[in-house]
């Protein structure tokens, strides 16, 4: 099972939104995860226990030592598929 840490400014509103998406996206292509929302700003202190950081905003990558996405495309809808094609490729390492 893969863990994913989805953050955003907040760590409420638009990770619920960018969360709700990867998970139908796993389910249909059979892949098992845990995801976990938090703020941008805690990102350095939580990442270490995933195996993917997906962002909705502004991230300028710290000390984070793992694959980061950003994806704001799900929320904006352009380039959405892209996104979430590069996040399934990456879970499936």
């Amino acid at each position: 099972m893969k863990k994913i840490l989805v953050a955003c400014g907040n760590g409420i509103a638009t990770s619920t939104v960018v969360s709700s998406k990867i998970k139908e996206a796993c389910e249909i292509n059979g892949i098992q995860i845990m995801i976990s929302q938090c703020k941008l700003l805690e990102v350095e202190s939580k990442y270490k226990d995933y195996d993917l950081l997906v962002t909705t905003g502004k991230f300028t990558g710290g000390e984070v030592t793992i694959p980061t996405i950003g994806a704001i495309s799900l929320l904006t809808g352009i380039g959405e598929e892209e996104t979430m094609q590069e996040i399934l490729e990456q879970l499936k390492n």
